[in-house]
């Protein structure tokens, strides 16, 4: 069973950054994509970034593109989403994903259990 470890979430204000961060094996990260998705309530869930085992290509979703920043780390075996001005609308519980394949076109299938990130003054 992968095992995926997010932590990173909170409170933040309007206008404000958060930086997620999820471990996982290093086998993991050498053979698949890597995703963020997030759910908030009443909302379907979004896939928000993926970034490739190879990092030789990343995704955003058009609502947090030019905000959002994926990486990896794999001296520390860890994917990171840094979040810059944070808006309301980007509450929710964001959760780490493992994809079937390399990049990022792939399904998705392991998840972590999340981290709640919430954005209010």
């Amino acid at each position: 069973q992968v095992q995926l470890v997010e932590s990173g979430g909170g409170l933040v204000q309007p206008g404000g950054s958060l930086t997620l961060s999820c471990a996982a094996s290093r086998f993991i990260l050498d053979r698949y994509a890597m995703g963020w998705f997030r759910q908030a309530p009443g909302k379907e869930r979004e896939r928000v970034s993926c970034i490739s085992s190879s990092e030789d290509s990343t995704y955003y979703a058009d609502s947090v593109k030019d905000r959002f920043t994926i990486s990896r780390d794999y001296a520390k075996n860890t994917v990171y989403l840094r979040m810059n001005s944070l808006k309301p609308e980007d509450t929710a519980v964001y959760v780490c994903t493992v994809g079937t394949r390399p990049y990022c076109s792939g399904s998705y299938s392991e998840s972590g259990q999340g981290t709640q990130v919430t954005v209010s003054s």
